[in-house]
């Protein structure tokens, strides 16, 4: 699956998303402990997926699904989500979610610092 494939999957999976009803959108343990360590909801991390973009592309290489970095906004700011792709399910997998910070990020934290 190239990029732009992958983000209009994450795209289409959080539109298509009723939690409790279709479930597009998994979260892993790890993904929902950060939350709690992050402050943030649900809710918003996966609205912010409709519209996120694709800050890094990862190798398939020892992973079971394509998976991918994405930029998204919520109202507190800048997001950061590994999301992983499972095609023949329909649906993502929030691996984990954080806060980016200026520290280690650059360019609309679309780049990480060297």
């Amino acid at each position: 699956m190239n990029k732009i494939a992958k983000i209009l999957f994450i795209h289409q999976k959080a539109h298509e998303h009723i939690p409790a009803l279709n479930e597009r959108i998994m979260w892993s343990f790890h993904a929902v402990s950060k939350l709690r360590v992050e402050g943030l909801r649900k809710s918003l991390v996966e609205n912010a997926l409709k519209d996120c973009v694709l800050v890094e592309d990862y190798l398939p290489v020892g992973r079971p699904l394509p998976d991918c970095l994405v930029l998204g906004f919520i109202n507190e700011g800048p997001i950061h989500v590994v999301v992983a792709l499972d095609e023949d399910f329909e649906r993502i997998f929030i691996v984990t979610v954080y806060r980016p910070s200026a520290e280690r990020w650059e360019d609309g934290w679309k780049k990480r610092k060297r």
